[in-house]
């Protein structure tokens, strides 16, 4: 289903009936990625209606799929020396050794690093890769059944549906992780970041199955919206084939921001009227790190 608002929803067709669990957006391409199927566990569409089947590079159980430094990226709770797979244009996809077989359940990117983070496994339940091909175990603020994992305000945030007040963990780095309390001990199932906040979601509870942080913990307090300076919005067009990534002027690696977080549109204006495709995306200033970086 698809929204121009987020308030009024319209059913659309998937490319098959299969357990679709998250989708991403990159490169001008939605991609969703599947926990059950047959050749088929990928599917991606232009514009969120009409969608494509694509074959994933293994049947595994695919949990999460993200989008960073022109890659998608998605990881697996299954498979045996294959839980992630990898694609630069959401269509082939190639798989990749994950840095331990274990149930990995949320992958994020963010300045620069992609972060997974998992449901089992002893002292390994984060990784980390720059480039989506090589992965890194790293060690988890607890041995939480990790659920979902974002960036955002220079902070790595995970949640976690198991672990008694330290249902949160955070990281500046995706390497060193710190224990933080949840709003409640509940199943938290999902996390995400906007617009200079976190709201995370539960399947239990009474009455408190979401929960908020203005501040990220560990990342320093963020201001008042009002008093920080107002998110500056990066643009140029894309003549070439390549990514937008890959095409970015050196004049846009603005306050040590160098490249990500790139979202490519369709402009009128290009190529002198003909259309041609756009490259966008917003800075914010941290407060946790004193700088710049991809919003």
């Amino acid at each position: 289903m698809t929204s121009p608002d987020g308030i009024t929803w319209t059913s659309r067709t998937s490319a098959a009936n299969n357990f679709w669990r998250p989708v991403t957006y990159g490169n001008g391409l939605f991609v969703a990625v599947s926990s059950t199927g047959t050749g088929n566990r990928v599917m991606t569409s232009p514009d969120g209606i009409t969608w494509t089947s694509r074959t994933s590079a293994s049947d595994n159980d695919w949990r999460s799929v993200t989008y960073g430094n022109g890659l998608f990226v998605a990881v697996s709770s299954s498979g045996a020396g294959n839980r992630v797979m990898t694609s630069p244009n959401g269509l082939v996809w190639t798989g990749r050794a994950s840095a331990a077989d274990n149930f990995w359940s949320s992958v994020t990117h963010g300045d620069g690093l992609f972060v997974a983070v998992s449901q089992n496994g002893s002292g390994n339940r984060v990784m980390t890769s720059p480039d989506g091909f090589t992965w890194t175990s790293q060690t988890s603020a607890a041995n939480n059944s990790w659920t979902s994992v974002t960036y955002g305000d220079g902070v790595f945030v995970a949640v976690s549906d198991s672990g008694f007040g330290n249902r949160v963990m955070t990281s500046p780095d995706g390497v060193t992780w710190t224990s933080r309390t949840s709003a409640a001990n509940n199943d938290w199932a999902s996390v995400t970041y906007g617009s200079g906040l976190l709201v995370a979601v539960s399947g239990t509870g009474t009455g408190n199955r979401v929960m908020t942080s203005g501040s990220i913990p560990g990342g320093g307090t963020s201001s008042d919206p009002a008093s920080l300076p107002s998110p500056i919005v990066q643009q140029f067009g894309r003549s070439g084939s390549e990514s937008c990534d890959a095409a970015q002027p050196s004049g846009l690696d603005w306050a040590g921001v160098t490249s990500g977080g790139w979202g490519e549109s369709w402009a009128q204006w290009m190529n002198g009227g003909s259309g041609g495709p756009v490259c966008t995306r917003t800075l914010i200033y941290s407060p946790a790190q004193s700088r710049w970086v991809v919003g």
